[in-house]
């Protein structure tokens, strides 16, 4: 079976690749058509709107974190279940070791080019001629550009391109907007769901879309021109599911919001049942047999995490029942007794759990895709922080420099795995598919 598939690309980050992406799934989806989106690289935060736009959950996609066989599950899953499959880009489209045009050259995925046209004119159509022409073979849809300001605008980019380089049209500047409609901080965007008006500047964008030759395409010719088919890979079958029967607590809100749905999922289908709770709101520790502690910010949220005193005496004697806890990044600085932010003169307890000092910086401190080496084989997955975690908890080990889905640089070190007893915490992001074996130990005593 064939779906039409579009890669959405651009020449740098910043072009605007997540609202384009975003406002095609909202114009498709309130179509009536079933849309999956797919985020190329390692991200929490561009998905939340994605999957606003699409109505469905948005797992991730990177060569070395996921691994060829597991893109090609999830695409062939995508593409079989959908009406269009829309896959944003990562950075620049031939940036990185690992690039979008690496992915889309795998599997014959067709590009579609996003270019902020804010500050140019006919430069536009060298730009999209280079991006398009620099590797041959790649599947070319067009180009869109982005951030026009106006119609005299939009028909000086028309001209400037070469006549076997389609313009998909334009996508108007948003008129009540800041430069770009999605607002960033620190860690990337901000979350969709945190904006009360997120919804509403997806469709605004969308509408002027909607007005793009791109958005004015007959259905029947989104099949002809980006049509793709990717068979399933053959998979492995565990004869039993690795975590069958066992309660896994995962904290969630806005202190803890950096959760692949693919790991959840992954949870789910080795046999556990996953329950949900908000430190943020004075849940208890649900009954479980292992905590999950995710990524997030709670450095955003100290005070209230502070006042949790009741869940930081269940996580406590969890820890000392020698029941399993894995915290994840942010959910390692949670459990620290202490926040020190110099840039805002705060200094703030946390939860508490174990000693030890978190410092928020103002530069990154981390940043990269990573692997740890365990007694089942490598756990792959990234990292990507701010703050430096200072702790008497003994260093079992540390994350290597990923260079692709089998190997990693043996002389790198990057993030340590702390252990003691059954709890287990680090910067890294792990991304549990890549080694069910691995990531199933998280939650096994």
């Amino acid at each position: 079976m064939s779906c039409p598939v579009l890669l959405i690309a651009a020449p740098a980050s910043g072009q605007g690749k997540t609202t384009v992406t975003a406002a095609l799934a909202h114009l498709l989806h309130s179509r009536g058509k079933r849309v999956k989106v797919f985020k190329c690289g390692p991200d929490f935060l561009d998905p939340t709107w994605l999957a606003l736009a699409s109505g469905q959950c948005v797992d991730n996609l990177d060569l070395a974190m996921c691994g060829k066989a597991d893109i090609q599950r999830r695409l062939a899953r995508a593409t079989r279940s959908n009406d269009v499959v829309l896959i944003e880009g990562v950075m620049g489209l031939y940036d990185g070791a690992r690039s979008a045009a690496d992915m889309a050259a795998l599997w014959n995925l067709p590009i579609l080019l996003v270019i902020d046209a804010s500050a140019m004119a006919e430069t536009f159509g060298a730009l999209a001629f280079g991006l398009a022409k620099y590797r041959p073979g790649l599947r070319i849809a067009g180009a869109l550009a982005n951030r026009v300001a106006s119609e005299r605008h939009a028909r000086m980019l028309s001209a400037s391109m070469p006549d076997d380089l389609p313009l998909l049209g334009q996508v108007m500047r948003q008129q009540g907007m800041e430069k770009a409609p999605i607002p960033s901080r620190h860690l990337g965007l901000v979350a969709a769901d945190e904006l009360e008006d997120g919804h509403d500047r997806i469709a605004q964008v969308a509408q002027s879309l909607a007005q793009s030759a791109l958005g004015q395409l007959e259905w029947n010719e989104w099949q002809t021109r980006w049509g793709v088919s990717i068979d399933a890979p053959d998979e492995a079958h565990h004869a039993r599911p690795l975590l069958q029967g066992r309660r896994i607590a995962v904290a969630r809100d806005a202190a803890f919001r950096f959760i692949y749905p693919a790991n959840i999922a992954f949870l789910q289908e080795q046999g556990a049942s996953v329950h949900y709770f908000s430190p943020l709101a004075g849940d208890a520790l649900p009954e479980c047999d292992a905590l999950w502690l995710p990524g997030g910010y709670p450095e955003l949220h100290a005070a209230a995490l502070a006042e949790q005193r009741r869940l930081a005496s269940q996580i406590d004697a969890h820890w000392k029942a020698n029941q399993p806890i894995w915290a994840e990044c942010g959910g390692m600085i949670a459990l620290m007794q202490e926040l020190r932010w110099p840039a805002k003169n705060l200094r703030a307890p946390l939860l508490g759990v174990v000693s030890g000092v978190v410092t928020q910086h103002e530069r990154l401190r981390g940043l990269g895709m990573q692997a740890w080496q365990t007694p089942w084989g490598l756990l792959r997955g990234h990292g990507f922080h701010y703050s430096s975690c200072e702790t008497d908890m003994p260093v079992t080990g540390h994350t290597r420099r990923l260079l692709d889905e089998r190997s990693v640089d043996e002389g790198s070190q990057l993030e340590c795995i702390h252990a003691e007893g059954s709890l287990r915490m680090s910067y890294f992001h792990a991304w549990f598919a890549s080694n069910p074996e691995a990531a199933a130990a998280l939650f096994l005593r």
